[in-house]
């Protein structure tokens, strides 16, 4: 089985837990849970990646080797703050969601 629909029983996973079809997080919009979001002043960000490399929800895009002028992924952001807490510029602002 390739993909699992949500209704799938138990009875019909593969056994030991096994995720076929690893890397289906892209899949579920998880950004709704967040409390705060990050914003990156680009005029600061020296692009050591190190929001990229410690974010745990891959919510970082690069392009390049670059991550000035790209939004975070707010699909998929948490909110954990991960990236400004890592940034050694502290040019990441987590500010309330909705402000």
């Amino acid at each position: 089985m390739s993909h699992y629909a949500p209704d799938t029983k138990y009875q019909d996973l593969a056994p030991a837990g096994i995720i076929p079809q690893a890397g289906n997080a892209v899949e579920y919009i998880t950004g709704t849970w967040r409390l705060q979001r990050p914003h990156r002043r680009d005029e600061d960000c020296i692009d050591c990646l190190f929001c990229w490399v410690y974010c745990p929800d891959a919510a970082v895009p690069v392009q390049g080797e670059s991550v000035k002028g790209l939004q975070f992924d707010y699909d998929h952001c948490k909110g954990c703050g991960i990236c400004a807490q890592v940034c050694p510029k502290k040019c990441i602002d987590m500010t309330p969601e909705g402000h």
